[in-house]
C-alpha cells in the first residue's frame, strides 16, 4: 500500500467481513433474548455484570496497549504478560466469589449470589487468553483476528440463543459469555501457537506505559457504568432491564459500523506518530470516513426505533424506546472527537487521557444523580445526552491540543456528513408521521422497510449531491470512489486469463 491510511482502509474493509457477521450475531442475539426473558431478568445481570466490569477495570493492567507500541517485544514479554493477567484475573475471581453473597444482600435480591459466582468463573477465564493476539493488530493481519472474533461470537450466539429457547432463564446471558470465553482461549492458542512461562521480567517496563491508561479506564468505566448500579438500587431490576437493552441496542449500530475502522486505528497511528504531517492527514481521513459511516448508522437507528422496537421485541419493551431514540443519536454524535483516544496513545499522551476521563466523571456524575433524583430513568436519558455532547466538545478540543487542528476546522471537514444525516432524519421522520404506523407483524416490517430504504436513499443522495457541488474535495467520497476504481481493476485482470 502507498500510505498507512490505505492500509488501515483495506484492513478496514477487510474486516467488515467479520463484522457484518458479528454485527448480525449481536443484533440477532439481542432480539432474540428480549423476546424469551423478561425486563427484570436483563437488569439482574446487569447489576452483576456492572460490579464485574468495574472491579475489572479498578484493576486493569493496559498490557495490551503497551506490546502494540513497543518497538520489538520478544517471547519474554508475552510470556510476563500472561503471568501478570493470570495472577490478576485469579485474585479478581476470588474477590468477586467473596462479595457475591453481600452484595445480593444489598440488592435484596438472592438470585444474584449464583449469578456472580458464576461470573467469578468469567474473570478466571479472562486471564488465561493468549496475549500474542494483540500483534495481529500491530501487524495489521485481518484473517486471523476473523477467524477468532466470528467463532468465539457464534459460539457465544448458540449457547445463548439455545439456553433461552429452551428454558427462558437469565442463565442464558451468563453461560453465553462463559461459553464466549472459552472459545476466545481455545481459538486464540490454536490460530497464534504459543507456550506461555511464568515470568515477571519487564514488568516494569510494561507498566511505565499502561500506568496512565489503567488510571483513565477505571475512571471511564465507572463514567459509563456507575448509573448501572444506581439504577438497580432506586428503580429496580425491571427499569434497569429496559435501560440495559435500550442502551445496547443505541450502541450497536454506531459500535458495530466503525468497528473494523477503530480496529486498525491506534497501531496505524503509532506507525506516524513520530510524522506531523501524516499524522494529521492520517486522522482527517480516518475520522471523516468514520463520521460518514457512524452518523447515518446511528441517527438511522433513532429515527426508526419506534416501528423497529415494536416489530422485533413486543409491547414489553415500548418502554426502551425513548432511550434508543436518545442514545443512539448521541453516540452518532459522540465519533466527531472518539478518535482522541488512540490518537492521544499513539502519541504517548496518556496521562492527558487520564485527565480527560477524570474531569468527565466529575461533571457526568452529578449530571446524572440530578437527572435520576428528578425524572427518574428518563432524567438519567437526558443527562446521558447533555454529557456525550460536552464530552464530544472536549474531545474535539483535545485533538486541537495533541495535533493542532482546529475545532471548527474538525467540524468542517464532518460537514456534507451533517448535513445529508440531517436530510435523511428530517425526511424519515416527516414521512413515518405521514404514514399510519400499523399494528400488525406485517405492517410494521413493510412501514419499518420503507423508512429505512428512504433513509438510505436520502443520505446517499444528498452526500453525493453536496460532494459534486463542492467539486468533488477529498473527503469519504472519494476514499470510496478510489477502492470502488481498485476494485473494479481487479476483478477485470482476473476475468482477463478467463476471457483469453
Amino acid at each position: 500500500m502507498s500510505s498507512v491510511t490505505d492500509r488501515l482502509i483495506q484492513g478496514s474493509m477487510w474486516l467488515s467481513l467479520s463484522r457484518a457477521i458479528v454485527n448480525g450475531l449481536s443484533a440477532l442475539s439481542t432480539f432474540v433474548l428480549a423476546w424469551y426473558l423478561a425486563p427484570s431478568d436483563f437488569g439482574l445481570v446487569a447489576i452483576a455484570t456492572t460490579i464485574q466490569v468495574i472491579l475489572s477495570s479498578v484493576t486493569e493492567l493496559s498490557l495490551n496497549q503497551a506490546l502494540i507500541r513497543h518497538e520489538d517485544p520478544s517471547e519474554v514479554h508475552f510470556s510476563a504478560v500472561w503471568t501478570l493477567s493470570v495472577t490478576r484475573s485469579a485474585i479478581l475471581a476470588l474477590l468477586f466469589a467473596a462479595s457475591s453473597f453481600p452484595i445480593a444482600e444489598f440488592y435484596n435480591e438472592p438470585r444474584l449470589t449464583s449469578v456472580m459466582l458464576a461470573l467469578s468463573f468469567s474473570l478466571l477465564l479472562s486471564g488465561l487468553a493468549n496475549p500474542r493476539r494483540v500483534m495481529l493488530q500491530r501487524d495489521l493481519i485481518f484473517w486471523q483476528e476473523f477467524v477468532l472474533n466470528v467463532s468465539q461470537k457464534l459460539v457465544g450466539f448458540v449457547v445463548t440463543v439455545a439456553i433461552a429457547a429452551i428454558y427462558q432463564s437469565y442463565w442464558a446471558l451468563v453461560l453465553g459469555t462463559l461459553a464466549y470465553q472459552i472459545t476466545n482461549i481455545i481459538v486464540s492458542y490454536t490460530v497464534l501457537p504459543f507456550w506461555p512461562r511464568i515470568t515477571f521480567r519487564h514488568a516494569r517496563e510494561l507498566f511505565s506505559f499502561s500506568l496512565w491508561l489503567t488510571a483513565g479506564q477505571i475512571v471511564n468505566t465507572l463514567n459509563w457504568r456507575i448509573e448501572y448500579l444506581l439504577i438497580g438500587k432506586m428503580l429496580g431490576a425491571t427499569q434497569l432491564g429496559h435501560y440495559t437493552v435500550g442502551n445496547t441496542l443505541s450502541t450497536l449500530p454506531t459500535r458495530e459500523a466503525t468497528a473494523p475502522l477503530n480496529q486498525t486505528i491506534y497501531p496505524g497511528f503509532s506507525r506516524v506518530r513520530n510524522d506531523p504531517v501524516r499524522l494529521i492527514a492520517a486522522y482527517q481521513r480516518a475520522q471523516a470516513l468514520l463520521a460518514a459511516v457512524a452518523l447515518p448508522a446511528g441517527i438511522g437507528m433513532a429515527v426508526v426505533a419506534d416501528p423497529m422496537m415494536r416489530l422485533a421485541l413486543g409491547e414489553k419493551w415500548i418502554p426502551a424506546i425513548f432511550i434508543v431514540q436518545a442514545l443512539a443519536s448521541v453516540f452518532a454524535l459522540q465519533t466527531l472527537g472518539s478518535l482522541v483516544q488512540p490518537l492521544g496513545m499513539a502519541k504517548g499522551h496518556t496521562k492527558l487521557l487520564f485527565i480527560r476521563d477524570a474531569q468527565m466523571l466529575v461533571v457526568r456524575v452529578p449530571i446524572i444523580i440530578v437527572g435520576l433524583m428528578i425524572a427518574g430513568l428518563p432524567g438519567v436519558v437526558y443527562a446521558r445526552v447533555l454529557t456525550g455532547l460536552i464530552s464530544t466538545a472536549v474531545n474535539m478540543l483535545l485533538v486541537k491540543r495533541l495535533i493542532g487542528l482546529p475545532f471548527f476546522q474538525q467540524l468542517g471537514a464532518n460537514f456534507r456528513a451533517l448535513a445529508s444525516v440531517a436530510l435523511m432524519a428530517a425526511g424519515v421522520w416527516g414521512l413515518s408521521h405521514v404514514l399510519n404506523m400499523p399494528t400488525d407483524k406485517l405492517g410494521l416490517a413493510l412501514h419499518l422497510a420503507i423508512l429505512v430504504i428512504t433513509g438510505g436513499i436520502l443520505y446517499v443522495g444528498s452526500s453525493f449531491v453536496l460532494w459534486l457541488a463542492m467539486k468533488k474535495p477529498n473527503g469519504p467520497e472519494t476514499e470510496v470512489q478510489r477502492i470502488f476504481v481498485k476494485f473494479l481493476s481487479k476483478a477485470k485482470r482476473m476475468a482477463l486469463p478467463k476471457s483469453a
